[in-house]
């Protein structure tokens, strides 16, 4: 069966939600695939796992397989129910789903879950891919409706799991494009500069140590929305800078880029707190004040990983030597 990435929504966190831009690409390091349990033993709990939880690695991935499995059954539960709704936006083969499910399949992934990096997305496209009746191709010339239709399906397919979705995480991984959201009623797919073997500039990944949860992370924001003095900083500030960084980003304008994301950066260290670990405050304003590092969330935040830009890769790793940098890209 086909793979699915993982994603990186580069900017727009939470401003898409108020009509910002955003700009997402794949990010082919992490993938999932659906697959069949080898053995019907493999999709059985082990005692070993059932009894302590403590699973050497062969059985932890039998156990890891189960569980999936097991969500997945349910999973396929909620899109019969989907399909049970007056005009249903999608429609399944549910028999061979359900089928399927039956036989042990499961969905072999790498990508982090809590992570900010889109493996419920992943799961929804290939589920859509392989299932769906009469599905939009990725091969096809997508017209700006087609993609509407596509984030829309997607967005109450991934619903199941965060309760809302934008549907731009499993977007991104069905099309396996860089996406960018020009407004919620316009998304299109987008070139961005390619990527210099070596760079000394880089975007980057930086491990929290710590699974973050959407769903509360979007009820404070939500919650935040409601203070008049909020709204404004999002609009005049946060929305402001986010678009400026994507447009020098995709005009490869790196010098401005870099100014302008200083200016994100601090906007998200003093009015999205909450949603950056506590152990991370200090690293995020060392990164502003001495300009090695620039950081800014990953995702809703609240754990997972935090998104890096720096203009030194090597100087970013000496500042950040306590913590382990996966480069996403280069220029």
């Amino acid at each position: 069966m086909k793979l699915f990435y993982s994603k990186i929504l580069l900017f727009g966190e939470y401003g898409i939600i108020k009509n910002s831009k955003g700009l997402a690409i794949p990010y082919n390091f992490y993938k999932g695939t659906l697959k069949k349990c080898e053995s019907h033993k493999q999709c059985k709990p082990h005692p070993q796992c059932e009894s302590h939880g403590q699973c050497e690695p062969h059985l932890r991935k039998e156990e890891d397989a189960r569980k999936s499995n097991e969500a997945l059954r349910e999973f396929a539960t909620y899109l019969q129910n989907l399909m049970e709704e007056e005009n249903p936006i999608v429609r399944f083969n549910l028999e061979k789903l359900n089928a399927d499910i039956a036989e042990g399949m499961y969905f072999d992934s790498s990508i982090p879950q809590g992570y900010g990096v889109g493996s419920s997305g992943a799961l929804v496209a290939a589920i859509y891919s392989e299932y769906a009746i009469e599905p939009i191709s990725a091969m096809e010339n997508l017209t700006r409706e087609k993609l509407l239709q596509l984030k829309a399906i997607f967005g109450k397919m991934e619903s199941f799991f965060h309760g809302t979705s934008s549907g731009l995480d499993p977007l991104n991984s069905y099309l396996s494009l860089p996406i960018l959201i020009n407004s919620q009623d316009h998304i299109e797919p987008t070139g961005i500069p390619s990527q210099t073997p070596n760079g000394k500039g880089a975007v980057f990944l930086l491990d929290s140590g710590v699974i973050g949860e959407t769903a509360p992370m979007v009820r404070i924001f939500m919650e935040n929305m409601k203070n008049e003095a909020f709204q404004k900083m999002l609009k005049d500030e946060f929305i402001k800078y986010t678009d400026a960084c994507i447009d020098d980003f995709l005009k490869g304008r790196f010098k401005s880029l870099f100014g302008n994301i200083k200016s994100l950066s601090g906007i998200v260290l003093n009015h999205f707190k909450p949603m950056i670990p506590k152990e991370f405050h200090t690293l995020w304003k060392q990164g502003i004040d001495s300009g090695d590092y620039f950081l800014k969330l990953c995702g809703s935040g609240g754990g997972g990983y935090i998104l890096g830009f720096t203009e030194d890769l090597e100087k970013a790793k000496r500042a950040l030597s306590n913590h382990k940098l996966e480069v996403v890209y280069q220029f």
